[in-house]
């Protein structure tokens, strides 16, 4: 091998080792996801009696809510995680969001998915103070991501769809990688976590990451 040849593989090695990441100086608030709930209607007044409506609590992001009504989910071996939240408004199709630790407190495997990717995922059944349901499909860990209005969007130099990183600028120093960009002029600008991702980083409530590159 050439002298030549042994530097133009040095000077390669260096920039892959030194492709380091940069910092974009975006700041995205973090809103840490609990295990929660969507139901159909017909899940409602099945779990919750006939003629049921979902009581709304608190506002959320995209038109959607916190209701008054918990269930419990249970899994395999007759485990049971109880006051599982309910969001609203009613939805096409049943969809549990738990965490990888609610997962194996409930002895079952869940897959990791975007929201409303249901299909092949975990069984679960669930119990209101009405009757339950058992779901063939429809438990997942929810994939992280960042909601955004277009107007952040085009701040931020991403577009809907796109998968960026996120530094976590605490004592941990954690690095998010895979993290989904959803834009939409009905969202707030919010990364969200489980409660394992957030544990893990050391991430409380208020916390800001910044996108980078």
């Amino acid at each position: 091998m050439e002298t030549k040849d042994i530097e133009l593989i040095t000077r390669s090695v260096i920039k892959v080792l030194g492709n380091t990441y940069q910092d974009t100086g975006f700041m995205v608030p973090v809103g840490i996801s609990n295990r929660h709930i969507h139901l159909t209607q017909e899940a409602v007044e099945t779990l919750f009696g006939a003629g049921h409506q979902l009581t709304k609590k608190k506002e959320l992001m995209g038109g959607q809510y916190a209701c008054e009504e918990c269930v419990t989910i249970v899994g395999l071996k007759l485990r049971a995680i109880e006051n599982v939240r309910v969001l609203g408004p009613t939805r096409k199709a049943n969809q549990v969001e738990i965490s990888v630790t609610d997962a194996r407190k409930l002895g079952i495997t869940v897959p990791v998915r975007e929201s409303g990717d249901t299909a092949g995922s975990a069984p679960i059944a669930i119990v209101g103070p009405k009757g339950a349901i058992y779901l063939k499909e429809g438990c997942i860990v929810a994939a992280r991501h960042i909601h955004m209005s277009p107007e952040d969007a085009a701040k931020a130099q991403v577009k809907d769809g796109d998968y960026v990183s996120v530094k976590v600028d605490n004592e941990r120093g954690t690095i998010f990688n895979k993290v989904k960009i959803r834009v939409d002029k009905s969202f707030t600008l919010e990364m969200h976590i489980d409660t394992d991702e957030a544990n893990a980083s050391g991430i409380g409530p208020n916390n800001k990451v910044m996108i980078i590159k």
